[in-house]
């Protein structure tokens, strides 16, 4: 137990120090996270590096092991599978979620890097064999061993990034996974498995006292990532070493609120006809936050308690047998019903009206997607605009407009593009957006409604910020060529 401590105050002296050095960083060099999206909940810039601090917070007391001669540390040594798992298999996805915090990493890229790690950690014994099943005999994967590993690794991955979305919400949630996996390993004597959870847990804990609301840095996909791969991996290795019927179910109840959120998530999408990976506010947190009218803070606060019950339920689950954990997943399963009917998932009255919605959004991702592959071909603000054109037609709209400014020899200069229809008798609604290089605002993309609409769908918000992202990077291109080459500038008329 000394060793777990000791591990657990270094990981977190670590993290306390780092997380407050790159906190400090970043204000500094202006890598915040920027309040740019209605997506975003936080009113202000803030920094989103914390997660380096969780990544060197868990590998410090890991390291030292290598330097200090102690049972513990040859003990560790002798286990090069693991060792070579967590710490290659952590250094890239940490690597991948610095990349993405830093300039911006597509779907792609993320999961050709997920996979890829996945696959390496399988090659390194850490495979899904079997799945409980607490009714009856388990089930052998056989072949589909590998896809069930690399499905479980790259899930859970993305259920932390996922899961996200409000201050100490993610550190929190993972804490309890890693105390349900300390606790497990604690059970049944496995030292090396208590060490990790004990070092991610100072980790987690020294990063949110600079990130439990009200938050002053933002662990990133850095962090979030790294979370959830090193659960990902310790899970496998907690669930093949249990002797319990529902070997690995214990893992997925322990995980419960971020694989649930993620797969809300993925079945909304899809019934509503919107990219899987495109952000909304219609994850569990916000709607706690807008139905039950609760703080930011008092949310957190209760999904703490979902995810203790969830903590609970999977000790229950380690200790249980098959007639005890069939109850304890029955009543798990009414409280996760109960609590989406609360939340309006299970809103019968609406499914009438999903497959409009679907259909209307789906023309609307191909309207911005050929709207922003137009943007980023054009060679001058007019084609700019001319692409952005097809918006007033696709949206219906009775005005747009889209207006640039640009400082040149300390004086600002002008342009206005505008198109409009006939004036109707109905009020307007109108709707700006800014158009925006970095922090530094370039322009503003103006659209206004005379057709009796009083808002816009959240659907449409985030369209209308994917085309004015593609405008800023477009337009901030061809501004700084005219800058570098006069002769290339040509005058415009409205």
């Amino acid at each position: 137990m000394i060793t777990f401590f000791v591990a657990f105050l270094l990981s977190l002296a670590v993290a306390l120090l780092l997380t407050y050095f790159v906190r400090n960083q970043a204000r500094a060099r202006g890598w915040m996270d920027p309040v740019s999206s209605s997506r975003k909940v936080h009113v202000r810039p803030i920094p989103r590096l914390g997660g380096i601090g969780i990544v060197a917070g868990f590998f410090a007391p890991l390291c030292a092991l290598f330097l200090v001669d102690s049972g513990v540390g040859h003990h560790f040594r002798l286990h090069t599978e693991l060792v070579y798992g967590l710490f290659l298999g952590g250094a890239a996805i940490a690597a991948l979620g610095l990349y993405d915090d830093l300039r911006g990493a597509n779907a792609r890229l993320k999961f050709t890097v997920q996979f890829l790690v996945a696959l390496g950690l399988y090659a390194l014994d850490f495979r899904i064999e079997v799945i409980a099943n607490p009714f009856g005999p388990e089930l052998s994967l056989g072949v589909l061993g590998l896809p069930f590993t690399v499905f479980w690794m790259v899930g859970v991955v993305n259920a932390l990034n996922l899961i996200d979305g409000l201050d100490g919400l993610a550190g929190g949630v993972a804490f309890f996974g890693v105390s349900t996996n300390f606790i497990l390993a604690l059970a049944r004597g496995d030292i090396l498995l208590c060490l990790l959870m004990a070092a991610l847990a100072g980790a987690i804990l020294g990063f949110l006292v600079f990130n439990f609301n009200p938050a002053s840095i933002f662990m990133g996909d850095t962090g979030s990532m790294f979370l959830g791969f090193v659960l990902a991996a310790v899970s496998i290795k907690t669930s093949t070493k249990s002797g319990t019927a529902v070997a690995m179910l214990v893992p997925v109840m322990a995980l419960g609120l971020p694989i649930m959120d993620t797969l809300l998530a993925v079945v909304r999408r899809s019934l509503m006809g919107r990219p899987l990976f495109s952000a909304d506010k219609e994850h569990i947190h916000h709607r706690i936050m807008s139905r039950m009218v609760l703080s930011h803070r008092s949310t957190v606060l209760v999904l703490y308690g979902l995810c203790g019950l969830f903590t609970l339920t999977a000790l229950g689950l380690n200790f249980a047998n098959s007639v005890q954990s069939a109850l304890l997943l029955s009543g798990m399963g009414v409280v996760i019903v109960v609590l989406m009917r609360k939340l309006g998932y299970l809103d019968l009255a609406r499914a009438g009206d999903m497959q409009q919605a679907r259909q209307r959004n789906i023309r609307l991702r191909s309207l911005v997607k050929e709207v922003s592959a137009s943007v980023r071909a054009a060679r001058s603000l007019q084609e700019v605009w001319n692409a952005v054109r097809a918006l007033a037609d696709g949206l219906e709209v009775s005005r747009l407009e889209l207006r640039f400014q640009h400082v040149r020899d300390e004086l600002t200069e002008g342009i206005v593009f505008e198109t409009q229809r006939a004036p109707s008798q109905s009020l307007s609604f109108d709707l700006r957006l800014d158009v925006k290089d970095g922090d530094v605002v370039i322009g503003a993309l103006s659209l206004a409604w005379s057709n009796g609409r009083n808002g816009t769908s959240r659907d449409e918000e985030l369209a209308l910020e994917l085309v004015a992202d593609a405008v800023a990077e477009r337009s901030s291109r061809l501004l700084a060529l005219a800058d570098a080459d006069p002769a290339r500038v040509v005058v415009l008329r409205r």
